[in-house]
């Protein structure tokens, strides 16, 4: 029977005891044998390296100095070394690649800080694991002699997993895949028993078999074990569900504004399931000073706060899963299927429960009033974003002769979206040049094809309704000072901004705002470089230099949209922040407080689950790509690069639509720099660089959806030409010169001091089923105020 070598704290604790041990006392308290004391002799010289003992004469040991301790999680790098992000903040701290032993990616470490190693890094010398990262890995099953280890998937999870005899495996059936027998090949989830340590692997058990890696749709099974998605609602939860009613009750008409008979829409894409916003314009006549109309823009939101009830199942179910998942092809909803597609989603000739956003629009793109309320709607159509676009582009075509009745409002829509396009132009948000794709699937649920989706009118025109309803919910929370969840978004960091001028530098294109450059500054650059060929690419590295949005109660503005304030309010179907929103506001109408236990841990929460869903979808696209570049292994496709690293070079497909790599130690013979400022590698003898935008011919030599790894062979590379300059851009008419003038300070109104009841008009009294509140009187629980002005 193998004999363990001693932990640092049994050591320590021995010494501890009686100080003035020699090495062969301390091995003789601890019933150590030969076998292992050299083991044993190797971390005690450690221990004495690391401060943890003291040697004096005579070879006897002594207790060392009570280290300082702090808390901190890991980052392993997959060359074995990895460093450590303190909780207190401040740089990262290396940790050798010895130090790391057991010591899982993201774990939660106390640990003690070192001397500088000889290349100046703080060193780090973690004392124990507080908090594990993983508790289970996926991955496949292999037979090794007697033995069956399971390969994991996740890529920071090195070690194989020792598990015993698979066997069949009896499962509830709730998550679709229990019961298949583990073979040779299989995909399992196996729960870690033990952790590497002391030169031992991982063990665990299989709880669950997946199938194999040729089942369609395994790649998301495989997800949803890996990110620990909650996918499967609780039993609680799916009870109060069922409970709901199938259509609205009596009581659930009381106090609210009737809308029935004003024809409000959805617009959306044609795979939507749930609809949870729908709109309505109406031109209100002239007046403002500019000599336009102004407008009466409606967006209606699903009122998801009336069905799902703070600390009830329900509630519990979506806090925890924070926001709906969208994979290819299949969606983890946020909430049961009874809400999402059903009584929350505003469907054509039904009537549904919403909460309002009552906006009057100038035409210059100012919001200068709005008003908040409860409502009862019923959907006149289902649009789609195609259907909206052709109706628009010809009035008089066949789409539009279908929906006559629909034509006037949809106008209203189309020029009141122009009008807050102006204002989004006036205050300077930044709009990204941005290439999108959609997978084509066949009937293995494998990708036929990759298209690229070209957003049109009717895309930005919602868009730019739901800007301007999330605008009025920030506003209404932030004069009333009530507490909720903003969607927040900081300036670039100097780091950032940093290499971005020196990226722009290297091209001859100017950002303005010094030190402090604003949203105006980068739209400005933005549409500089529009028509230009490596337009894509240029924003690509500006939006890197952005740092990630998030939800906080701290309002800081959001860069991006050149917002001081904004708050996600028209998505409560399918992310909890928008939830709490709709909450709040209630409970401003209400002249009370929504209140919850900590609006910070909430805000991290969510922001949190948010990446990881976003994490895990991009994983699972990549798996599939990968799939897809099997299916042209030795195929040859011109591309551009999209991405330069220090190990090698990105590149996109023209034909494929995906990325592949070019290690470095394919690029030729040559030792090739990295400029990380330029995105350049350049060949120290023959000078040859590899560039952002560079077109190239290569070959698909490798595609590993294990490692989510598509491997290119380099062809042919044209001829160097570095990216455009502003002077090569060509001048018309000084439309160069017009492009980089500065936008006028942005106009939005000051928020009132008081709340009015405005008159929201439109729709007649309907013959329903209870009396609503006239639509010419909002319930006393509206709320109408003016924005406040944008810096």
């Amino acid at each position: 029977m193998r004999i363990a070598i001693p932990e640092r704290a049994q050591i320590a604790t021995v010494v501890a005891s009686d100080p003035g041990l020699t090495y062969g006392m301390i091995a003789k308290r601890l019933g150590i044998d030969r076998d292992v004391a050299e083991a044993m002799g190797r971390r005690v010289d450690a221990m004495l390296r690391d401060g943890e003992l003291i040697m004096k004469a005579g070879g006897k040991f002594h207790p060392g100095l009570e280290p300082k301790t702090e808390s901190g999680v890991v980052s392993r790098h997959r060359d074995g070394f990895g460093f450590i992000a303190a909780a207190g903040g401040g740089d990262d701290l290396f940790v050798p690649p010895h130090s790391l032993e057991g010591v899982m990616h993201g774990d939660t470490v106390s640990f003690a800080r070192k001397a500088p190693d000889q290349r100046g890094r703080q060193e780090a010398r973690i004392i124990e694991v507080t908090q594990r990262a993983v508790s289970r890995v996926v991955g496949k099953l292999q037979r090794d002699g007697a033995r069956w280890m399971v390969i994991p998937r996740d890529r920071n999870f090195p070690h194989p997993v020792e598990v015993s005899v698979p066997t069949a495996r009896a499962d509830d059936g709730s998550q679709g895949r229990g019961g298949s027998q583990a073979e040779d090949g299989t995909v399992v989830s196996a729960e870690i028993t033990s952790y590497p340590q002391d030169g031992r692997g991982a063990k665990g058990r299989i709880d669950e078999v997946l199938g194999n890696e040729n089942d369609s749709g395994i790649e998301i099974e495989i997800a949803l074990r890996k990110f620990d998605l909650p996918h499967v609602f609780s039993k609680p939860a799916m009870a109060e569900a069922a409970a709901l009613p199938e259509l609205l009750r009596k009581s659930d008409y009381a106090g609210r504004v009737d809308l029935r008979k004003l024809p409000l829409v959805t617009i959306d894409g044609e795979d939507a399931r749930d609809f949870d916003d729908a709109v309505y314009c109406e031109i209100k006549g002239a007046g403002n000073r500019a000599g336009g109309s102004s407008f009466r823009l409606i967006v209606a939101i699903a009122d998801v706060s009336h069905y799902v009830i703070p600390g009830k199942p329900l509630d519990a179910d979506a806090r925890e899963r924070s926001t709906s998942i969208y994979f290819p092809r299949r969606v983890i909803p946020m909430l049961p299927e009874k809400l999402s597609n059903g009584l929350c989603s505003l469907n054509p000739e039904v009537d549904r429960l919403v909460m309002v956003c009552d906006m009057t629009v100038s035409a210059e793109g100012e919001i200068t009033d709005y008003e908040f309320y409860e409502a009862v709607m019923h959907s006149q159509a289902r649009f789609t974003y195609t259907e909206v676009a052709a109706i628009l582009a010809d009035p008089a075509g066949a789409a539009a002769k279908q929906r006559k009745k629909l034509l006037a409002p949809l106008h209203a829509l189309e020029q009141v979206y122009h009008a807050l396009l102006r204002g989004r132009g006036e205050r300077g948000a930044v709009d990204f040049e941005s290439m999108e794709a959609r997978m084509l699937f066949n009937e293995a649920g494998r990708i036929e094809r990759i298209i690229k989706v070209v957003r049109n009118d009717a895309h930005k025109l919602i868009e730019e309704c739901m800007l301007a309803a999330n605008v009025c919910a920030a506003s209404i929370l932030e004069k009333a000072k009530h507490p909720a969840l903003y969607r927040v978004h900081a300036g670039p960091t100097p780091a950032k901004l940093e290499k971005l001028r020196e990226f722009l530098g290297g091209i001859g294109l100017p950002l303005s705002g010094g030190d402090d450059p604003q949203a105006k500054d980068y739209a400005k650059l933005s549409q500089l470089i529009k028509g230009r060929p490596d337009a894509l690419l240029v924003s690509s590295v500006m939006l890197r230099s952005m740092q990630q949005a998030q939800y906080s109660p701290d309002n800081i503005g959001h860069f991006g949209l050149a917002y001081d304030r904004y708050a996600h309010f028209t998505s409560p179907i399918r992310r909890y922040p928008d939830l709490l929103v709709h909450r709040a506001i209630k409970a401003v109408l209400q002249r009370r407080k929504y209140v919850e236990a900590d609006w910070d841990a909430l805000g991290v929460h969510c922001s949190s689950n948010e990446r990881r869903a976003d994490e895990a979808s991009r994983e699972v696209s990549s798996w599939l790509k990968c799939m897809y570049a099997r299916e042209h292994l030795g195929d040859e496709f011109d591309g551009a690069i999209s991405g330069v690293a220090g190990f090698g070079i990105f590149v996109t497909l023209d034909d494929l639509l995906i990325d592949g790599m070019i290690h470095i130690t394919e690029l030729g013979r040559d030792y090739f720099k990295y400029d990380e400022a330029r995105h350049v590698l350049r060949g120290e003898r023959s000078g040859q660089t590899f560039r952002l935008g560079q077109r190239l011919r290569v070959k698909i030599v490798r595609a590993d959806p294990d490692a989510l790894k598509i491997d290119l062979q380099l062809i042919d590379a044209m001829p160097d030409v570095p990216l455009q300059t502003a002077s090569a851009l060509p001048v018309e008419s000084g439309k160069l010169s017009k492009s980089v003038k500065p936008p006028k300070p942005a106009k939005q109104p000051k928020p009132r001091n008081r709340f009015k009841s405005a008159k929201p008009s439109g729709p007649a009294k309907p013959s329903g089923p209870v009396k609503l509140s006239k639509p010419t009187k909002p319930s006393k629980n509206a709320a109408s105020r003016k924005p406040a002005k944008s810096q």
